[in-house]
């Protein structure tokens, strides 16, 4: 009888243990996306100052213009990181187009706060970057612990879902926008 409880107890903390493992895991994966939220919140809000900067200069490009305004609308409005992802690296392109403008103004190159502006961006990007590589690395770890086994029969019974890589599915598109000074 004292064999059974103690085999008993230790299968319990083998549960709790590995309950309590998901739970961490999956409580660090909700801050590094809410990491990376906070990252994107902040390029977000620096692209209406850099489109004033630029409509000043080179205001006629309205089509590159638009298209970073619509490609931040859809970056802030996507939900979950497939979504994000897709439309963060459509939103890098747009940017991508809209600094390549400076070579074709050198007058928008000359403006400090357009400067300014590409090295706060870059500065963000790189972040983001961070950000998203500690996420993805997360995920991976929650991933795999709600898949094998015997902690797979816990995440089924808990809740524990699989979860969502953030990344860019444009080849193309992976990089960020390139801030180059002549």
């Amino acid at each position: 009888m004292l064999w059974f409880l103690i085999v008993l107890a230790v299968i319990a903390f083998v549960f709790i243990g590995m309950y309590n493992g998901l739970v961490r895991l999956r409580v660090r994966v909700n801050s590094a996306w809410a990491d990376i939220d906070v990252q994107l919140k902040r390029r977000w809000d620096l692209i209406p100052n850099l489109m004033k900067t630029v409509k000043g200069s080179a205001g006629h490009e309205r089509e590159t213009l638009e298209a970073v305004i619509e490609a931040r609308n859809r970056a802030m409005g996507a939900q979950g990181p497939a979504a994000a992802g897709a439309a963060e690296g459509t939103l890098a392109g747009a940017l991508g187009r809209l600094f390549a403008l400076s070579e074709a103004y050198p007058q928008l190159r000359a403006v400090e706060a357009f400067t300014d502006l590409q090295d706060s961006l870059d500065e963000i990007e790189e972040a983001v970057q961070n950000a998203r590589r500690y996420y993805n690395a997360v995920v991976r770890d929650y991933n795999t612990k709600t898949q094998v086994f015997p902690t797979n029969l816990l995440a089924g019974l808990f809740g524990h879902t699989r979860r969502e890589f953030f990344s860019i599915d444009d080849e193309g598109q992976r990089e960020g926008p390139t801030v180059a000074f002549p």
